[in-house]
């Protein structure tokens, strides 16, 4: 778990283009949107991209995918219910 979370981080930092910020900045289970990292809904939908691309899970529901993109925390947890599902 502590290395998907750590290879979130280095995707998100990579994918969103986030200049000066390092995996150490970002807090497993702190919010990603609004007071958190301070991501938008544009970057919402390159979580989605990488959830997609990067570790094969799809997010097809837009009101489940507020709670999966939630925090580093939830996204592992998400992504790790649904490989064990396949």
């Amino acid at each position: 778990m502590t290395e998907l979370k750590q290879q979130l981080k280095e995707q998100i930092i990579k994918e969103l283009n986030l200049k000066d910020v390092t995996p150490d900045d970002i807090i497993d289970d702190a919010p990603l949107f609004k007071e958190g990292l301070g991501l938008d809904s544009i970057d919402a939908l390159e979580l989605v991209v990488i959830m997609d691309n990067f570790h094969g899970v799809e997010i097809s529901d837009e009101s489940a995918g507020k709670d999966i993109l939630y925090s580093i925390d939830t996204m592992a947890t998400f992504i790790l219910k649904s490989k064990q599902k396949k």
